[in-house]
């Protein structure tokens, strides 16, 4: 099994939606400037797939996870995100949705 598409929208630094992929199924690599969100296409995935502590994917609380509007004074909150990660294995795709 392996990823085929991942959509982001609306969690942690994606505000608008994101797509990424197609991936390949033996190697990827997400690379950027520092800052660019690497870090929280992974949380998203982790996230998704259920992991078992918010320290996990960096966050102290649920609202740690959605999209704030700026950085020090935060003007906006979204209050709905969602994450797709679509996974194919041989016979099937599978659509994993976080909402």
């Amino acid at each position: 099994m392996h990823i085929k598409e991942i959509v982001l929208e609306g969690f942690k630094s994606y505000a608008s939606r994101t797509t990424g992929g197609p991936f390949d199924k033996y190697f990827n690599a997400v690379i950027g400037l520092n800052g660019s969100g690497k870090s929280n296409i992974l949380d998203s995935i982790c996230f998704v797939m259920g992991i078992t502590s918010l320290h996990h994917v960096r966050a102290s609380g649920l609202t740690d996870l959605i999209y704030k509007q700026g950085t020090a004074s935060i003007t906006r909150v979204y209050r709905l995100y969602s994450i797709i990660v679509i996974l194919i294995n041989r016979r099937m795709v599978i659509k994993v949705i976080q909402n």
